[in-house]
């Protein structure tokens, strides 16, 4: 018997659907063999025409073709702190709520996030040699994403050194949201203290400091960059969804 819609029984959209999607392994697995590839679709066309009009787009009158550098550490610095924010949400949900698909997209984002601020601090020393005469300096913003790296690299390490995995997913979700503290130090350190590194220049009040000809690149490769992470972390979690299947389910037949 079909049971009719009704505004108390039928669909909910909004945050009530995104709720049940992430809090229901069987539907986000249907739902994600579908987004995945749509993803990772949008990022191949965004990142080829963000690359393209970047590496078409004239050399600045100041920085000449090292400008060309930013459209890709821009983007990478923006998504080291995007991915670790989704992995300290995803830590904050399996934590308290003991959710097993939230546990495993924390674990499936921390390596990207990784690569990430690894990108980003290496474009960025590429971009400071001639720009600063160093690769490197102690700055508030470059020491503070240097931070983040080492949380990323913590929280992979202390996960894969328990053998309890219950255990090490708990410990590095705590890690996680202690960590997180980092995020508004990275975001803030060009306003809290002196340092070489610039401010904020595309997204800041009274508009961006780019001209159209650097702006639309960086905004495109930077959109490339998320729909990248999200294909890669659906893949990644629907990896981690199969293998803790499999484990219990050999589990289950040791047992039996």
């Amino acid at each position: 018997m079909t049971v009719p819609s009704s505004p108390s029984t039928g669909p909910r959209f909004g945050w009530h659907a995104f709720v049940l999607l992430f809090a229901n392994p069987e539907r986000f697995m249907a739902w994600s063999r579908w987004a995945a590839p749509i993803f990772g679709a949008l990022a191949v066309a965004a990142g080829g025409l963000g690359l393209y009009l970047g590496w078409s787009a004239p050399v600045d009158y100041q920085q000449g073709a090292t400008v060309r550098i930013l459209f890709i550490h821009i983007a990478s610095a923006w998504m080291s702190e995007f991915v670790y924010a989704c992995l300290a949400v995803a830590s904050l949900l399996a934590l308290v709520w003991r959710q097993m698909l939230a546990d495993a997209a924390a674990q499936a984002a921390a390596p990207l996030g990784a690569g990430f601020t690894v990108l980003a601090l290496v474009t960025g020393s590429l971009w400071g040699r001639p720009m600063w005469g160093t690769y490197w300096v102690w700055d508030a913003r470059l020491t503070s994403v240097l931070a983040l790296l080492l949380i990323y690299l913590a929280y992979i390490a202390l996960r894969a050194s328990m053998d309890d995995e219950t255990k090490g997913g708990r410990a590095a979700a705590i890690l996680a949201l202690v960590g997180a503290v980092n995020l508004p130090i990275i975001h803030y350190s060009v306003t809290w203290w002196n340092t070489l590194h610039q401010g904020a220049s595309v997204f800041r009040s009274g508009g961006s400091a780019l001209a159209p000809v650097f702006y639309w690149p960086a905004i495109l490769v930077a959109l490339s960059y998320m729909s990248g992470f999200g294909s890669l972390w659906l893949v990644r979690i629907r990896g981690e969804v199969w293998r803790r299947r499999a484990d219990a389910a050999a589990l289950r037949a040791a047992r039996g």
